[in-house]
């Protein structure tokens, strides 16, 4: 199947590219979210009418979260969970922690875009985690992890 982006889509393409996709993909993700439009004729024509307002709402969007990322970029949160003598926590400290955190500290964030590489934090310590605002905007964090007896 091919389909038009209407959106970057990361590992797949850029606004206005013409990619081959596998039916399902497309038919089951692509389009339903309004990323992407079969590539017909029709379809062609209206996507080159829409290419100047797609453009703009793109460059609206990476310019918000540019601005989001420099007031996120360094910042250090702090979490308390209950934790053992040894420094390990009872549970663990996952993205939707983080984002629940981050939202009561005044900074709009959803748990989708929460990135923890090595999965739910597990012990007591700091952590470098990433704050994924845009497919070009991930911001860095530390995420301070307190213990609490």
């Amino acid at each position: 199947m091919q389909v038009i982006l209407l959106e970057k889509v990361v590992n797949l393409g850029n606004l206005g590219d013409i990619v081959k996709v596998k039916d399902g993909y497309g038919r089951n993700f692509l389009i339903p979210q309004g990323k992407a439009k079969r590539a017909t004729e029709a379809n062609k024509a209206e996507f080159e009418v829409r290419r100047v307002e797609l453009e703009k709402q793109q460059a609206a969007q990476l310019s918000a979260a540019q601005q989001r990322g420099e007031k996120l970029a360094g910042f250090l949160l702090q979490v308390t969970q209950k934790a053992g003598v040894d420094g390990r926590l009872f549970g663990s400290v996952t993205t939707g922690d983080i984002a629940e955190a981050l939202n009561a500290q005044g900074f709009e964030t959803a748990k989708s875009e929460v990135r923890l590489p090595d999965g739910p934090l597990k012990t007591i310590g700091d952590h470098q985690i990433s704050i994924a605002l845009h497919h070009d905007v991930v911001v860095e964090i530390t995420v301070s992890v307190l213990g609490e007896q």
